[in-house]
């Protein structure tokens, strides 16, 4: 039989507000000692009022705007009871029946096809506190809780079963987040939490409506994680169903280093939380005014950015998709292209020539060191990648050379004027200069001469990757490529 997966994805998403939720306490706690961000309303304290953040609601009306959801104009907070020991009060502080928005939809392309995806709501709550787990000298384990984080505002984005695939669920994730960061409500780090995720899963006969049980898959801090996750979560399920295994409604966790999910607890159902309306908050009603006002101070989003770059740059769509799929490095981009450097580029490939750079080695190098654009910025300034890429582009130093100054430039500090005078790394462009190495190539290959004599191509390649090799990559390769078929060609 086939089957057919159906995924449904939740995320958290940590808002950047100076405040937390309900309470005065900085939110800015992940370099802070714990439990120094805290007050007697995070602590759960009894008798304390909680107070609603009002730019965490304008965050979520943002949000909600940008994934084309319906704007509630009246929505209230509830009480989500669960016995959890990070969760302070005994209840968490969310949104049940009545989120602030809901409707939406998200575009994504998968191997060039376009779908949309439902998005059934986007709610506000607060996060809980963090366990820190830990053995003593004697293995006894135990667990300390880190209260900073507990009340810290947090938007859950529900999306529809709408998702087929993995890949399907790793691209709405990438563009969920380039949203979040292009309005500038979230970091939308994953690695640090800001940017959380849950996955349902379930399988089903192909042309079968009737879906299997509901697994929900937590712990995944990566979109390589939800990818695998998905991946062995589905093949678990078409086993267990195969071999006439009953699957559970439950929880389970993705371990990274193991690369499967393991159970965790049964899933509950909506009616396990107990949910009612918090007496301590009014209902919050939001006017028609401040939605359209917050609708006006939108963003240019995603989308909206690739088409202006195909537009306004000329770059082709694959370039401008992969570019805007993260506001830093367009923004890396665009200051790239306002420096005195690129106005030394050709004018007809200025724009493919520092998207090339972008795409190509300083992705490499991230990807190298794992790390994100900004953290590549700290070292390597947008002008300073121009700059290479202008004297890649005029001559003074080739490709390969260029690449090496950028590894340089971003393991050192230091310009890439500096690395090539201290290294000795200019192109060599002199025919003069280059004519003396030529003759020691064709007088120490004289097979290879003789086979580009008797007509192989090959042969030419060769001898000028002798001509590289012997004044370390200095050599400029055309120049290099004509004087040697000069000179074989004479004798």
């Amino acid at each position: 039989m086939n089957f057919e997966t159906v995924i449904g994805l939740e995320a958290h998403v940590q808002l950047l507000t100076r405040s937390k939720m309900f309470c005065g306490c900085s939110a800015d706690y992940a370099t802070a000692p714990p439990n120094t961000h805290v007050c007697p309303v995070c602590l759960g304290m009894p008798g304390v009022l909680p107070v609603i953040n009002r730019q965490a609601v304008a965050y979520t009306i943002m949000t909600a705007l940008a994934l084309n959801c319906t704007v509630s104009g009246y929505t209230k907070f509830d009480r989500k009871n669960y016995p959890y020991p990070d969760l302070m009060k005994g209840y968490q502080i969310s949104q049940y029946d009545a989120p602030i928005g809901k409707g939406g939809w998200l575009g994504i392309e998968v191997d060039g096809q376009k779908k949309k995806i439902g998005i059934t709501r986007v709610h506000l709550e607060e996060d809980v506190a963090k366990l820190l787990h830990r053995t003593d000298a004697g293995g006894e384990e135990y667990s300390l809780v880190d209260v900073n984080r507990s009340g810290v505002p947090l938007m859950e984005i529900v999306g529809e079963p709408d998702l087929r695939s993995p890949e399907e669920a790793r691209q709405y994730l990438v563009k969920l987040r380039s949203i979040l960061q292009y309005l500038g409500v979230s970091t939308g780090n994953m690695e640090e939490g800001s940017f959380r995720c849950d996955a349902n899963i379930s399988i089903r006969a192909e042309g079968s409506s009737k879906l299997g049980p509901k697994v929900e898959v937590k712990n995944m801090n990566s979109f390589r994680a939800v990818y695998q996750a998905m991946d062995y979560e589905a093949g678990r399920q078409r086993k267990a169903f195969s071999e006439g295994k009953k699957l559970a409604q439950e929880t389970r966790g993705w371990v990274e280093e193991r690369g499967k999910t393991v159970a965790q607890r049964s899933k509950e159902y909506a009616h396990d939380y107990r949910y009612f309306p918090e007496p301590d908050l009014p209902p919050l009603s939001i006017s028609r005014d401040w939605v359209e006002e917050i609708k006006t101070k939108l963003p240019e989003l995603p989308e909206d950015r690739r088409e202006r770059f195909m537009t306004e740059y000329g770059l082709p769509l694959y370039d401008a998709s992969l570019l805007i799929s993260s506001k830093a490095m367009a923004d890396y981009f665009e200051d790239a292209t306002k420096t005195d450097a690129y106005q030394k580029l050709p004018p007809d490939k200025a724009a493919k020539e520092v998207s090339n750079w972008l795409l190509g080695e300083v992705s490499r190098i991230m990807n190298d060191n794992n790390i994100e654009i900004d953290d590549f910025k700290r070292k390597v300034e947008p002008a300073q990648t121009t700059r290479i890429a202008a004297m890649s582009s005029e001559g003074v130093v080739n490709i390969s050379t260029a690449k090496l100054v950028m590894g340089e430039m971003f393991n050192t500090g230091k310009s890439a004027e500096e690395i090539i005078r201290e290294r000795g790394l200019s192109q060599i462009s002199d025919s003069g200069e280059l004519e003396a190495t030529i003759i020691d190539v064709i007088n120490s290959n004289a097979q290879a001469v003789s086979d580009y004599k008797a007509g192989k191509d090959t042969a030419l390649k060769f001898l000028v990757g002798q001509v590289m090799r012997a004044t370390k990559g200095r050599a400029n390769p055309v120049l290099a490529g004509e004087l040697l078929q000069k000179k074989l060609d004479e004798g």
